[in-house]
């Protein structure tokens, strides 16, 4: 594939089973993997000279994805893979990523009483009115669904936050309690947990911004399998969970706002939730049941926060559980806003060194996690993304043919769930053996399969009278409706 003396810093030879890339270089040498221009891993030689990338996922969504080779200023010749078939291709038409062909949606018929369960945002503050404000204010915004807000000022030494707070005093769904003496995050934390009742939490930090549809995404991944206990956001500033490069801050494109950043994270990166053994506190998921299990936040070990939602999840893990990453849920977060960049370091040194002991593997299985195809394939379309134009809300007409090539059709035929992307001629969506006989498990079938048509496609909002099955399994999926406008469950008073 290479000429080795021309680009000797490039791999001598590639060779691809359908599946897996193996590479012959210098020993010891580094390069990149491009895929469809843009990077998706970065490999070293070993001592023999040899490396190899499974690719068990297309990123692309597609049959054959174009790869080239890159080391400095080096750059191979552009070729295409076709997976499930050995050798290379010539490259072709570059197109733009397909939906991924696995998805971990959740089952709406199944977890249909989950999905309407109460879910408490519990966002601990001390200080920083400037960034509480403009957290609050996302989440009263870009909520939807069953939710209630918990807000706990941890005797903040800022006089501006007490008459900042009681702005939203009396607003329905809010609660705000103020602790008596300064406990501590992960002290606060846990009251927000026990106030909560039997809902569902989100720990949510107050240097955070949030988008539309991010609690409605955090349902879906946390209730995409039965034993996962937490979803954790992505974010262009959380460590590990930073998209699309890790542990770095990620400027949004040149011109973008965080909603059109949020958007496109949405629409392109799908529901193969990345697993790994932790989560992040500046947004995270906690389900009840596994609340129930593992229990609170070690607050006497990690008072002031840094390692205690990691140590929380290394028990729940231990327990059975598991922990994934909502890769289609963008947070923005400012980080430090309460302590500054010295202290954070600090207490996150402090925090490792516990976990450190007793965890023992932690960092090792965090480390493989973070170069998971999932989670590569993950931070690769969000690159995708950001090289586009900023997306548009992916409007789905019912039974409507507006005068609109960009926009997205579906109505039922005789077969199926017929469907018109923008650009394309209808296609069937799903084949539905009995969908033209009334029966319940025909009317089933279909409810499903619109289930997983708005989950593969990120739907945004649909305009038109929706059947009433239909209706229902849209507002489970938190897809708003242009006939029936989105509430927020925060009023304007209680």
């Amino acid at each position: 594939m290479t000429d080795a003396a021309a680009n000797p810093a490039l791999p001598r030879r590639l060779d691809w089973d359908g599946g897996v890339l193996r590479l012959d270089a210098t020993p010891g040498a580094a390069f990149e993997i491009w895929l469809d221009e843009q990077p998706y891993a970065r490999l070293q030689a070993d001592a023999s000279g040899a490396a190899e990338l499974a690719l068990p996922l297309a990123p692309n969504g597609r049959e054959r994805i174009h790869l080239q080779l890159r080391a400095g200023t080096a750059q191979s010749a552009t070729v295409a893979l076709q997976f499930g078939r050995a050798g290379l291709a010539r490259a072709g038409t570059l197109l733009p990523p397909a939906p991924l062909a696995v998805q971990d949606q959740v089952d709406v018929a199944a977890r249909a009483a989950e999905l309407q369960r109460e879910v408490a945002i519990v966002v601990p503050v001390y200080n920083a009115p400037g960034a509480v404000a403009a957290c609050l204010d996302s989440v009263l915004a870009q909520t939807r669904g069953p939710a209630r807000l918990i807000v706990i000022d941890d005797a903040s030494s800022d006089a501006a936050i007490s008459p900042l707070l009681a702005r939203y005093a009396g607003r329905r769904g809010v609660t705000l309690l103020r602790n008596e003496r300064n406990l501590g995050f992960t002290a606060t934390a846990n009251r927000g947990i026990e106030a909560a009742g039997r809902a569902d939490v989100v720990l949510l930090n107050a240097d955070t911004e949030v988008a539309a549809h991010w609690l409605s995404g955090l349902r879906r991944a946390a209730w995409a399998a039965a034993d996962t206990a937490s979803a954790t956001a992505v974010s262009d500033n959380a460590g590990a969970f930073s998209v699309p490069e890790l542990e770095q801050h990620n400027p949004f494109p040149n011109n973008w706002t965080f909603a059109q950043a949020a958007l496109a994270v949405r629409q392109i990166a799908g529901s193969a939730y990345p697993r790994l053994p932790t989560g992040n506190g500046f947004c995270l998921y906690l389900r009840r049941e596994a609340l129930d299990a593992v229990g609170l936040l070690d607050a006497q070990a990690f008072a002031q926060g840094y390692g205690e939602e990691n140590d929380w999840c290394q028990r729940a893990e231990a327990a059975g559980w598991r922990h994934v990453i909502a890769g289609d849920v963008l947070v923005r977060h400012a980080r430090s806003q309460s302590f500054g960049d010295e202290r954070r370091l600090r207490l996150g040194e402090a925090g490792m060194a516990v976990l450190r002991a007793r965890w023992p593997r932690y960092e090792a299985e965090v480390g493989a996690s973070l170069l998971s195809p999932r989670r590569r394939v993950l931070d690769w379309r969000v690159r995708k993304a950001y090289a586009a134009m900023p997306p548009q809300p992916r409007r789905l007409y019912w039974e409507q043919a507006p005068d609109d090539e960009a926009a997205w059709r579906l109505r039922r035929g005789n077969e199926g769930l017929l469907l018109q992307m923008p650009g394309a001629a209808p296609q069937l969506h799903e084949r539905l053996a009995d969908a033209a006989v009334a029966t319940a498990a025909a009317e089933a079938g279909w409810n499903a399969s619109f289930a997983r048509l708005l989950q593969t496609h990120a739907i945004d909002e649909i305009v038109g009278a929706l059947p009433p099955a239909f209706a229902a399994v849209a507002a489970l999926l938190g897809v708003d409706n242009a006939i029936t406008p989105p509430t927020t469950p925060f009023g304007d008073t209680a």
